[in-house]
């Protein structure tokens, strides 16, 4: 049973990783003119990594921030059934958080990265 939950865990990540890369790739097509733009007034491709990445980040931070009491209340109602129980501790939570804002970050980063090295006069030239 164990090995159904990671597989089925493990499809879960990888369907929200690839909603995460559409996002990003329909908002770094809004973006092609402001990152060409913001590449000839000098910014440095981990400023504009960050401009992507800022967004996402905050939002991750928002969603955690919501579903980490309701998931803390319903965990431990879910534990005291059984006989011998453990107690949920914060590192857990910690190790959660800082799992999802990797996978996040990599997904992000990477089509961030792709639309930073883009030439700017290819951006700027299309209209």
């Amino acid at each position: 049973m164990a090995l159904v939950y990671k597989i089925f865990a493990g499809i879960a990540i990888f369907i929200s990783c690839l909603g995460l890369y559409g996002l990003v790739s329909f908002m770094a097509v809004q973006r092609t003119k402001e990152v060409g733009i913001r590449k000839v007034l000098g910014a440095s491709v981990s400023s504009i990594v960050f401009l992507f990445s800022k967004e996402f980040m905050i939002l991750i931070g928002i969603s955690f921030l919501i579903a980490m009491p309701a998931a803390w209340y319903i965990m431990n109602g879910w534990l005291q059934n059984f006989v011998y129980r453990i107690s949920m501790s914060a590192w857990i939570f910690l190790l959660a958080i800082i799992s999802s804002l990797i996978i996040a970050w990599l997904t992000v980063g990477y089509k961030a990265v792709k639309a930073a090295l883009v030439n700017p006069v290819k951006s700027l030239r299309s209209e």
